[in-house]
């Protein structure tokens, strides 16, 4: 395991060294990017005077209900499955979207592949218009944000036919702004046109510890300044589509060895490493005009001794967040069905206590029944006064209507047709992921293969279940493509831990072939991997490695000649590697991360921008 330290201190030299579509026809129109704020714009004295009238309106139990954002089973918001009725009514007690709506007044609903809300397109489009029905017969009626996490790369809840593109790491070794950019509009405009508008994208931490179990390659990599630039210009590009962005995971993610979803992690940085190492993505998306920003489940001792998680912490979120970097967005809280959140309080206190902290929305609690009535209580005991909540009601109403929503919340199959899944954005993608792929070794010149000499090649390792709706199994894809590219390519998936009986079978296919690419994924030292990829080396025959996920694999791959990173295991990086691996594209990636030596934590393999072109 590489020293956390050791990282942290590279990753702060790396950092002071380099200082330096068509539109959705519904409704609304999102503005061109080139037309994106650089800053929120201001509202109108007779906007917050409407909105105003409108928070008067409602009812204490209604504006505790605005604060949430909560899950719900099913494709239709009437009319789900009937196992995700069931799950509805066990989970929350309702039996589908619009009585959620109805009995709880929620101001968001947020959509999971696993919840049955991301079939494909025009289901989408119709779930987002039977919610924004539901809210619009309510005795006060206010559109509701509807999200999702679509970072894209290993995070993503709407799959193909919606264009899906390289993740955030790729985009980091790519390195054109211009890419996360036209990525993020792309990505925006066709969320726009399903109902979407909200994206809880991009991810501005910065990935300097390489055994962080839950960021990893969701990060731009460990340069802050390098993470800040490309957290910028998605932000733009998300919110020139329409929707609203959100950066995540505040105030910093990136440096922990423990995932938030099973524990609580601890940032140890001190105030000055945190300006450095964490605050500049945050203070970059500030400065772009973001519409949102996301609390993380993570303890920072030194600036709250508490030991409070973040997201509860009032010294982190209105201290910093709001006080000293001046942001007056909407902050939404990390799931607060995470143990993270979960470990030091009880499902009852969390909610307040992220209000009382400075969070305005609440995402996905495990109970709303419990948490909307804690809420309740706060407001009735006085611990949660009612001037406070107008406060965090006329922030999330304001992003409603910046976003559009007051004015059409509602979308059309049409709408979908035109920009969801086009040729011309599917073709970006393949552009953009053909600046990704990075080539960290190429001993011999084994790179590319040779159609003449490798013709005939296995494709063995690891093939991870796909991200929702994003292609694979990768072996699969990496043969396919290869095949398509003139060569003969065979599949052979061997595993996250292959058996020996496995390896013994992927060295008797390499008999009858010419050479073997083998996908990797996350290799530690104790992995079984790196027993599959011995004995591939030990045939003599041609071995090119290529790590699927985090792109520290090579660390621990003693005699590997050739060896390649794509950063996500999705079919739009696979594809794109396979055309470096055949030599139709030079590789052009360049690491934005460090590779620590295995066996000297202290000393680095390769350095931020490595890169080997042919």
């Amino acid at each position: 395991m590489h020293s956390r330290r050791t990282v942290l201190t590279t990753a702060a030299a790396a950092a002071a060294a380099a200082a330096g579509g068509a539109k959705p026809s519904i409704g609304h129109q999102p503005p061109s990017p080139a037309a994106a704020p650089v800053s929120a714009p201001v509202p109108s004295a007779a906007t917050r005077a409407r909105l105003r009238r409108l928070i008067s309106r409602m009812t204490p139990q209604e504006k505790a209900g605005q604060l949430f954002v909560m899950r719900v089973y099913g494709h239709s918001a009437t009319d789900p499955d009937p196992a995700d009725a069931a799950a509805n009514q066990q989970e929350i007690g309702v039996a589908n979207a619009a009585e959620l709506i109805a009995k709880y007044h929620v101001g968001g609903i947020i959509y999971f592949g696993w919840a049955h809300n991301t079939r494909e397109p025009h289901q989408i489009a119709d779930l987002s218009n039977g919610i924004q029905k539901a809210a619009a017969a309510q005795r006060v009626p206010v559109p509701l944000l509807i999200s999702t996490d679509q970072e894209h790369g290993i995070v993503a809840r709407v799959g193909a036919p919606a264009t899906l593109f390289p993740g955030a790491m790729a985009l980091g070794a790519g390195g054109s702004r211009d890419d996360a950019h036209t990525a993020a509009r792309i990505a925006g405009e066709e969320l726009y046109a399903m109902g979407i508008r909200q994206d809880y994208a991009p991810d501005a931490d910065v990935n300097i510890n390489p055994a962080n179990p839950v960021i990893g390659v969701r990060s731009f990599g460990a340069d802050p300044q390098a993470v800040a630039r490309m957290v910028a210009a998605e932000v733009k590009g998300y919110q020139g589509a329409g929707i609203a962005s959100c950066a995540k995971h505040f105030p910093g993610h990136g440096d922990t060895d423990t995932d938030s979803h099973i524990g609580l992690p601890y940032i140890h940085h001190t105030a000055k490493e945190w300006e450095r190492l964490d605050a500049p993505p945050f203070k970059a998306a500030i400065a772009a005009g973001i519409d949102s920003i996301m609390t993380a489940h993570i303890v920072v001792p030194a600036f709250d001794p508490s030991e409070d998680p973040a997201t509860l912490s009032r010294p982190i979120l209105t201290g910093i967040l709001r006080e000293r970097l001046g942001y007056d967005g909407v902050v939404v809280t990390d799931s607060l069905g995470m143990e993270g959140v979960r470990k030091k309080y009880g499902d009852a206190r969390v909610p307040v206590l992220a209000l009382k902290a400075g969070v305005d929305q609440l995402l996905n609690p495990p109970d709303l029944a419990v948490a909307h009535a804690a809420v309740l209580t706060a407001l009735q005991e006085g611990e949660l006064t009612e001037r406070e909540l107008d406060a965090k009601l006329m922030r999330i109403l304001l992003l409603k209507e910046r976003r559009g929503l007051f004015k059409d919340p509602y979308t059309t199959h049409r709408a979908v047709d035109r920009v969801v899944g086009i040729r011309s954005h599917l073709d970006a993608a393949d552009r953009i992921a053909d600046r990704t792929t990075t080539l960290l070794r190429n001993d011999g010149g084994i790179l590319p293969l040779s159609r003449r000499r490798e013709r005939r090649v296995l494709v063995a390792g690891v093939d991870a279940a796909a991200p929702s709706g994003t292609g694979g199994p990768p072996t699969t894809v990496l043969a396919r493509t290869l095949t398509e590219l003139g060569f003969t390519a065979t599949a052979l998936s061997t595993g996250m831990a292959p058996a020996q009986r496995q390896i013994d079978e992927a060295v008797a296919a390499l008999g009858e072939r010419d050479a073997v690419v083998v996908a990797t994924y996350n290799v530690t030292a104790d992995s079984r991997q790196r027993r599959l990829v011995a004995a591939l080396l030990a045939t003599g025959k041609p071995v090119v490695q290529l790590a699927v996920r985090n792109p520290y694999d090579i660390a621990q791959l003693d005699g590997v000649r050739a060896a390649l990173a794509s950063y996500s295991w999705t079919d739009v990086e696979l594809r794109a590697a396979a055309r470096v691996i055949a030599g139709r594209r030079d590789p052009a990636g360049r690491l934005p991360v460090a590779i620590m030596r295995a066996d000297a934590p202290a000393q680095e393999l390769y350095r931020i921008g490595h890169g080997l072109t042919y």
